[in-house]
């Protein structure tokens, strides 16, 4: 594989893939600054939940909260602030994939080549998966096996629904950029099987789901197999942006305008 190379002599230079120890390193480190933390952390979350008294849907897991109760400007402040921190690693990575010579991350199939198309899968993906997810949560729920999830509990102020919007985009691009891109090229570059990739993919994205119970490891593992086959198949993690960041953006606003209105949703006790 080759990539044009600005210099002055305008001839095309090939990638230069860093030595196996220190991809290595540097995919710990990626995961360590990102999802790889978040997986221990919802490990250890889940583990203070279901040693507790009581059933794990007595417990609730929210996703966007409040920083600074009563205080919104304050509160407005802190959630940009945790959105545009959250997305350093995918600033990591397309830096990482630039110094490696592979054009940033449009080696991943993040760019703006076909928007269109992107779209429109994406679109296609997010009505099968996220009809199939409510479902799913609803009836691991009802057999007291999941935490109630609550996508939002921010308070009614004007910028609730951008927020909610921006950190859904926010999750599309780290989890799919870091996740299925970037570590499944660095998995290959190590060497590893494309079963064994795809394995470790997945089960990553259930593991740092897991605060939210059984339900979320199950539903988001089997989330991360279709993901890794589609983009397989496609060469672009660009429709599992937009497929991502469609349904949380319906998942967080369908709550804050349903929650409380209707019986068959699950709220906080």
């Amino acid at each position: 594989m080759r990539a044009e190379s600005g210099g002055a002599a305008g001839m095309p230079r090939e990638e230069k893939t860093p030595a196996t120890r220190v991809l290595r390193q540097e995919t710990l480190l990626v995961l360590a600054l990102s999802v790889g933390a978040s997986a221990l952390s919802a490990v250890i979350s889940f583990t203070g939940s279901v040693t507790a008294p009581g059933d794990l849907q007595d417990r609730a897991a929210t996703l966007n909260g409040s920083q600074a109760p009563g205080r919104p400007w304050l509160d407005l402040a802190w959630q940009l602030f945790g959105i545009a921190t959250a997305l350093v690693p995918v600033a990591l990575v397309a830096h990482l994939l630039l110094r490696e010579g592979a054009g940033g991350l449009r080696a991943l199939g993040l760019d703006r080549r076909r928007p269109g198309s992107d779209l429109g899968r994406g679109a296609l993906v997010a009505a099968a998966i996220g009809g199939s997810g409510l479902l799913f949560y609803l009836a691991v729920w009802a057999t007291g096996a999941n935490l109630t999830v609550v996508p939002e509990s921010l308070p009614d102020v004007w910028w609730k629904f951008p927020v909610l919007i921006a950190s859904a985009v926010q999750n599309s691009l780290l989890e799919e950029v870091v996740v299925v891109g970037y570590l499944l090229r660095r998995l290959g570059q190590l060497g590893w099987t494309p079963a064994a990739a795809l394995l470790a993919s997945s089960a990553l994205r259930g593991t740092y789901h897991l605060y939210q119970g059984i339900g979320g490891f199950v539903g988001n593992l089997v989330m991360g197999v279709v993901f890794v086959f589609l983009y397989r198949r496609w060469g672009r993690i660009g429709p599992l942006v937009a497929a991502h960041a469609l349904i949380d953006i319906v998942a967080f606003g369908g709550y804050a305008l349903l929650a409380g209105e209707v019986d068959w949703l699950p709220t906080p006790p």
